[in-house]
C-alpha cells in the first residue's frame, strides 16, 4: 500500500517567472521579499527540506544535507489563479486564462443575475472581502440584498449575513451564478462568502463554499479513484475540482485546523492520496498585503511540520508546493506569476537531490501516477526515477 501527502501552501511563490512582465509581476518573490521586509524569517524545518536552496531567504540558509529532493516549478498554463495552478498539478493545462473584471461586472450581466435570483444586489465592484462587508454590511442587513463583488482573480463572490440570507439560499444563489456565468463570463470560481456579527464587527465564517468550473477532462484524481485508490481533500481542494475525483473530504476553518484534519485523515488512509490546501497564506495575508501575518503563519506551519513527519510510515511520501504567488510586499493585492517550491521527502526518496527547475506543475501529477503505478495521459514529466532510492 502506498500513501502520499500533497500539501499546497496557497500562494507560496519563490520568484518571478520569465513571463512575469506580461502579468505586471516583475520583481515578485513572495517568500524572499517577505523575509527581507521583516529582517528575517524562521523556517528551520522547511529549511531542512531544502526551501532555502531554491530561493534566497533572509534567515534560512541553504542546506548541504536536506531531508529529500528539492527544486522549483514553472507554470505552463496561462494565468496565475488557484484553479489553474491546482488543475495543472493534476495534469491539465489551461491555454486561455479565466476572465477577470477589474472594473466590476457589466451592468447588464448583473441585471440578468438579479432577475434570476429575484432580488437586487449591492456592490458589483473590485474589493477586499473584509472591507466590503464592513462598508456594505449594514445596508445589506437593512435591504436583504446580497453583496456581489470580485477581485483581481477570476471570481464572482456573493457575501451575505447568515441571519439575513440563510446558507441554503446563499448557496442556491451561487449555484445559479455558476450555471449563468458562461462564455466570456466563465469565471474560474463562484464563491459564497457568509458572515455574521453586527455593524462594526462583521466576521466572515468558515461556511465559505467555492463553485468551480468542472475540469474539461479527467485529471489524475479521477484516474486514482478509478484504480481503487483513496483521494481525500483537505480544505478547498475538492471545490477547486468541482467535487470530481475524491473519495472523502474534510473542510477546514484555518491553517492549523487544516494540519489537524490532515493528520486525522492520514490515520485512516490505507492506499492513496491526501491533497491538502492551507488557504490562510493567500486569503488572510497575501491578498491583504500583510507581510508580517504571512511570515507568522509560515513560522506557525513550520513548527507543525515535524508532526506530519512523525506520522509518515515507510510507504509514504510528502510533497510540499504552492499554486501561484501572492507577494504581499508589492502594491498589488493580486496573485503573482511565480515559480513554486517542490519539496519531496520519504523513506524511499533520495536526500539532498536537486531537481532544479521543472517545466510544469504537472510534474507532480506525472510523478504521483508513476509512484502509484496508474496510467497518466496528462501534461507533465515524472521525476520518480530521479528521486527514488536504489
Amino acid at each position: 500500500m502506498k500513501k502520499t501527502i500533497l500539501l499546497v501552501l496557497d500562494s507560496l511563490g519563490v520568484g518571478e517567472l520569465p513571463d512575469a512582465n506580461l502579468y505586471g509581476d516583475e520583481g515578485a518573490n513572495t517568500l524572499k521579499n517577505i523575509s527581507y521586509v521583516l529582517g528575517g524569517i524562521k523556517l528551520p524545518n522547511l529549511g531542512r527540506m531544502g526551501i532555502g536552496n531554491i530561493t534566497e531567504i533572509k534567515g534560512v540558509n541553504p542546506q548541504r544535507d536536506t531531508l529529500g529532493a528539492y527544486g522549483k516549478m514553472a507554470e505552463k498554463s496561462k494565468g496565475k489563479d488557484t484553479t489553474t495552478g491546482h488543475w495543472e498539478m493534476m495534469g491539465l493545462i489551461t491555454s486561455d486564462p479565466f476572465p477577470t473584471f477589474p472594473r466590476g461586472f457589466p451592468s447588464q450581466l448583473i441585471e440578468e443575475f438579479e432577475k434570476l435570483i429575484e432580488t437586487k444586489t449591492l456592490g458589483n465592484e473590485v474589493a477586499s472581502g473584509t472591507e466590503i462587508i464592513e462598508r456594505l454590511g449594514q445596508k445589506h442587513m437593512e435591504t436583504g440584498f446580497p453583496i456581489v463583488y470580485t477581485s483581481a482573480d477570476s471570481v464572482f463572490q456573493i457575501a451575505a449575513h447568515e441571519e439575513v440570507i440563510p446558507l441554503v439560499d446563499l448557496f442556491k444563489m451561487c449555484e445559479i451564478a455558476r450555471s449563468f456565468l458562461v462564455g466570456p463570463y466563465k469565471v474560474g470560481r463562484v464563491i459564497a462568502r457568509p458572515f455574521i456579527g453586527k455593524n462594526g464587527s462583521f466576521t466572515r465564517t468558515s461556511n465559505r463554499h467555492d463553485y468551480s468550473l468542472k475540469p474539461p477532462q479527467k485529471t489524475l484524481l479521477d484516474i486514482l479513484v478509478e484504480n481503487d485508490k483513496e483521494v481525500v481533500s483537505i480544505g478547498k481542494v475538492k471545490d477547486i475540482f468541482a467535487g470530481q475525483g475524491f473519495t472523502g473530504s474534510f473542510p477546514t476553518i484555518n491553517n492549523m485546523d487544516g494540519v489537524d484534519k490532515l493528520i486525522l485523515a492520514y490515520q485512516n488512509l490505507q492506499d492513496g492520496l491526501i491533497f491538502a490546501n492551507l488557504v490562510d497564506f493567500d486569503a488572510k495575508f497575501g491578498h491583504r498585503n500583510d507581510s508580517a501575518g504571512y511570515a507568522e503563519a509560515l513560522e506557525e506551519f513550520d513548527q507543525r511540520l515535524p508532526e506530519i513527519w512523525d506520522i509518515m510510515d515507510e510507504n509514504t511520501i510528502l510533497i510540499i508546493t504552492g499554486d501561484h504567488g501572492c507577494d504581499p510586499t508589492t502594491i498589488s493585492t493580486d496573485h503573482s506569476r511565480e515559480y513554486t517550491p517542490l519539496l519531496i521527502m520519504g523513506n524511499d526518496i533520495k536526500k539532498s537531490y536537486d531537481l532544479k527547475i521543472r517545466e510544469s506543475f504537472g510534474d507532480i501529477g506525472a510523478t504521483l501516477a508513476h509512484y502509484f503505478n496508474v496510467p497518466f495521459n496528462g501534461h507533465g514529466t515524472s521525476v520518480w526515477n530521479l528521486i527514488k532510492m536504489g
